[in-house]
């Protein structure tokens, strides 16, 4: 199989996914409702990339121009209620790198990518209280949810607080991140970097 991603569909949003991240979304555009069928039916994943400009409603005056760097996402469940509404929750796969887009004439957005290697993750010990520390935040962070609303908890389980690639990845997601920032950190290929930025903000904030 190629590693290439050929044809990819691409849903340009004001957020950022991360691998492994849960991302809720409500699909009401008719070019995103063909798409999720398509991705249903062939059971394939979609890319989502952060806009660069423009908006995530198309406007044929001003075009979506998504960044770089994506993040496959694969459906875990779909709900139709009412017509012309489709309600999906996603997971985050293997990142991306776009290498060229093009717009179909339903303004949906298709990409040709080049997949993201895995993480690079830390073999020493330095991170070990950064990791500690970032890591209680989170556990305190998804009890506080689990007990006020414990059917919204924004992560799939498990939840594996000793990976670091798993824990600063969900850090960067739930933390008051400015958007850009948080997009440059799902680019990152350190695991102990993010970690390292994710354990800094927390100190500035007071969260530690």
């Amino acid at each position: 199989m190629s590693s290439i991603l050929a044809d990819l569909p691409l849903f340009p949003l004001h957020t950022v996914l991360f691998p492994d991240g849960l991302l809720p979304l409500k699909i009401f555009e008719a070019r995103y409702l063909d798409m999720m069928r398509d991705c249903l039916r062939e059971q394939s994943p979609f890319g989502v990339c952060m806009i660069k400009t423009g908006n995530e409603v198309a406007r044929p005056d001003e075009p979506t121009v998504p960044e770089n760097v994506g993040c496959l996402a694969h459906l875990v469940d779909c709900d139709v209620q009412e017509y012309g509404l489709m309600q999906i929750r996603v997971r985050g796969g293997q990142r991306f790198r776009l290498l060229s887009t093009r717009l179909e004439p339903s303004s949906l957005l298709r990409g040709m990518a080049e997949p993201i290697g895995d993480d690079s993750v830390p073999q020493g010990t330095q991170h070990l209280a950064a990791h500690a520390a970032c890591a209680e935040v989170l556990e305190r962070i998804i009890k506080g949810v689990s007990e006020r609303d414990p059917a919204n908890v924004p992560f799939f389980q498990p939840y594996r607080f000793d990976d670091v690639v798993w824990l600063s990845n969900r850090l960067a997601e739930i933390l008051p991140i400015p958007l850009r920032a948080r997009q440059k950190l799902m680019e990152i290929e350190d695991a102990e970097a993010r970690l390292e930025i994710v354990h800094h903000f927390m100190q500035q904030h007071q969260m530690l």
